[in-house]
């Protein structure tokens, strides 16, 4: 078994430039979405520079956008990882003549402390998420309580997905890598937050953001829906393969419209009034 066995051959570059366009297009539009939401807010506030909020607000929701899916691509890696492991452990079970090399390595491994790579498969996807988000494509807008908000909820994001992954059914086990996200969730509150106003404050911020997360889930199915039907992403090794490639272009079509700054461009930030400090001089 090698990644070869993950990668689909028909999925040629052609076709990958049209599929990062739609992905592109896709995170357009959802920009869009939440700009128009970001204006309908600013319309209702009597802020003396109303533009000022209006760009701030857009900028910071956009981002907010972009954190949930960086975050959601991260959890995801470690979800895909643990079901790529567990089919090639399955694999070598059933053919133990298969296991040569580095692969009879990985099944003493999985099979001896399965749970210490899981934990350091996770420690990995938050390592990723960080350097994602603050390096290659940095938020600098987002707070940090924002920031730990936005992730609980990109947990909740892909929770949701491998609910829908278990009712489609793809012959894979998505049971106990929920089991860990649902642990992670509720150990936060139990051990680390300090008071259960904490908790409430997070979950209503979870809540208040549920329409973002709805947005990336419909952005999400509809891309991988399309990449299944056309062939450009494979079903013989689970969906979730699949929707773990299309999050990849999610996030290059993020990284190339956070890159040109596209929408602090078009928006055009508005300056400060610098009025007052003319007249005084």
């Amino acid at each position: 078994m090698t990644i070869e066995s993950y990668l689909n051959p028909d999925f040629t570059w052609t076709k990958m430039l049209l599929f990062f366009l739609l992905a592109f297009g896709g995170i357009l539009l959802c920009d869009l979405l939440v700009i128009w939401r970001a204006k309908s807010v600013a319309a209702r506030q009597h802020e003396a520079d109303q533009k000022a909020f209006f760009f701030e607000r857009a900028e910071n929701r956009v981002q907010c956008f972009y954190e949930m899916m960086i975050s959601g691509t991260s959890v995801l890696f470690f979800s895909c990882a643990y079901v790529v492991c567990n089919h090639l452990y399955t694999l070598i079970e059933t053919d133990p003549s298969a296991a040569s090399g580095g692969l009879a390595f990985f099944y003493k491994v999985w099979g001896d402390g399965k749970d210490f790579v899981l934990l350091f498969l996770i420690c990995m996807s938050c390592l990723l998420n960080t350097f994602l988000d603050r390096c290659i494509i940095p938020l600098k807008t987002i707070t940090k309580e924002e920031r730990a908000s936005i992730r609980l909820l990109a947990m909740f994001y892909v929770i949701l997905i491998l609910v829908v992954l278990n009712i489609v059914g793809d012959e894979s086990e998505y049971g106990p890598v929920m089991m860990y996200y649902l642990g992670l969730m509720v150990g936060r509150f139990v051990y680390f937050d300090a008071s259960f106003v904490d908790f409430l404050d997070a979950m209503k911020s979870a809540i208040m953001n549920l329409p973002m997360l709805a947005m990336g889930m419909v952005l999400m199915a509809g891309l991988s829906v399309f990449g299944f039907q056309a062939g450009y992403l494979i079903e013989r090794n689970y969906f979730i393969v699949g929707v773990f490639y299309t999050h990849l272009f999610l996030l290059l079509a993020i990284f190339v419209i956070h890159l040109i700054r596209f929408w602090p461009l078009i928006l055009r930030k508005p300056k400060r009034s610098s009025g007052n400090a003319g007249r005084q001089e």
